[in-house]
């Protein structure tokens, strides 16, 4: 299994290098010419700033929400009852199977 090693600053934050990237563009089995793997590069190294920025946020005493909608307004989640809408048609479904049993499909053993 391959482990990475990753440079960081004194501010504590991931930063990639060019070898880094292309050891992960290895990995990945993609062939990326000096401009796309530069580009990748400083890429990476911003979605790894916004990461280290959202680290950073105190959400000590936050509670999780169910839905971003809740945080918005005063409004409840407006959920559908959970009821059955649709009849059952396993049988009819299984008509054309070429094997069923105990409403299952029997399909031929592939592995031994």
């Amino acid at each position: 299994m391959a482990r990475f090693t990753f440079a960081f600053t004194s501010r504590h934050t991931m930063s990639l290098t060019s070898t880094d990237i292309a050891r992960i563009a290895n990995l990945a089995r993609l062939e990326l010419a000096p401009h796309e793997s530069e580009r990748m590069l400083t890429q990476m190294n911003s979605f790894f700033n916004i990461v280290e920025q959202m680290r950073a946020v105190d959400t000590a005493g936050v509670e999780p929400l169910a839905h971003p909608v809740v945080a918005l307004s005063d409004m409840a989640l407006r959920l559908r009852e959970d009821a059955v809408s649709e009849p059952n048609q396993r049988e009819a479904n299984q008509k054309s199977a070429p094997a069923v049993e105990n409403g299952l499909f029997l399909v031929p053993k592939v592995i031994e």
